[in-house]
């Protein structure tokens, strides 16, 4: 299987735990859209960014001089968001750590799509960021159909872990004979079943690291989540969306 999931914001560079294997597979598309940002002025980088000057003046200052062969860390290591923390890929067995870079996959508006070893480098570029690069009107855009084609293969489910932001960059081009599964982990608030960002990144940080110790292969033991937080929901899941339940909120 393929499991999909966002990057985060925040980046460090780490290059003491991990060697980096491999580039990325869409490294000339992220040369293009480097020196097309590199391109821009301050209060058009701003502007893409949608960030106060407190944050765009160092990231400004980054991008000016980033370069796309140095320093280099892991992609799992260099996202430090709450998804990552809770995932603590640092601490995974030498097998967790093979399934991952077998089958999580790390979709990025800057790289396209990330092997958990690709080697990168620090950068702020949201999927749904409003770059009009080479003629297209967006990053959807110009990444078009590439990110599904790399990650799809007619013998493996999609196991969505992502934010919409980033799935809907693979979802245009699911065909019927796809199998994307969701996964969606919700709270009861005042009767309803919604989903909360903070509780549900923590969550997808978790349920890659159950899937990565137990070598999961097959969506029905994702329904064993072994969480102390969550419980599966049969009768609110479907062939195509598995629904996890937040316990502090169950009636049950």
């Amino acid at each position: 299987m393929k499991i999909i999931i966002a990057p985060a914001k925040k980046m460090i560079i780490n290059q003491d735990d991990f060697d980096v294997k491999n580039m990325p597979i869409f490294l000339d598309q992220t040369k293009e859209i480097l020196a097309f940002m590199q391109s821009l002025s301050y209060e058009q980088a701003k502007s893409l960014w949608q960030v106060s000057d407190k944050l765009a003046q160092p990231n400004y200052t980054r991008l000016q001089k980033t370069n796309l062969n140095k320093p280099l860390t892991p992609a799992i290591l260099s996202f430090s968001g709450i998804q990552y923390q809770y995932m603590a890929p640092d601490l995974f067995t030498s097998e967790a750590l093979k399934y991952i870079q077998r089958n999580l996959r790390i979709l990025s508006g800057f790289y396209g799509v990330l092997r958990p070893f690709d080697g990168v480098v620090p950068y702020r570029l949201e999927m749904q960021a409003r770059l009009k690069i080479a003629g297209h009107k967006s990053l959807y855009d110009f990444w078009g159909d590439h990110i599904y084609h790399a990650i799809h293969s007619s013998n493996e489910p999609i196991i969505n872990l992502a934010s919409k932001e980033y799935s809907k960059v693979i979802t245009p081009y699911l065909t019927k004979e796809d199998r994307f599964i969701d996964i969606v982990f919700v709270r009861e608030i005042e009767g309803k079943l919604k989903t909360r960002a903070t509780f549900a990144k923590i969550a997808r940080g978790e349920m890659v690291r159950y899937m990565a110790e137990n070598n999961v292969n097959t969506v029905d033991r994702l329904k064993n989540f072994d969480s102390p937080n969550y419980q599966f929901l049969e009768d609110k899941s479907s062939s195509n969306k598995l629904v996890f339940l937040h316990l502090n909120d169950s009636k049950g």
